[in-house]
């Protein structure tokens, strides 16, 4: 499974964890999260992550 960079503080969401502290499920994709989801941080958009290896 894929992770995401906060370019902003990163920040970094992991798929196969989710964000409990957001309720997002483990297995979650980054493109299910909606797109008024925002870095549970810094509180930037999901236009400011990028695919982390």
């Amino acid at each position: 499974m894929a992770k995401y960079k906060c370019r902003t503080c990163g920040y970094v969401y992991d798929q196969e964890k989710g964000e409990p502290k957001s309720d997002i499920s483990p297995g979650t994709a980054f493109e299910d999260l909606g797109n008024k989801w925002v870095c549970p941080h810094c509180k930037a958009g999901k236009n400011k992550f990028q695919k982390y290896i």
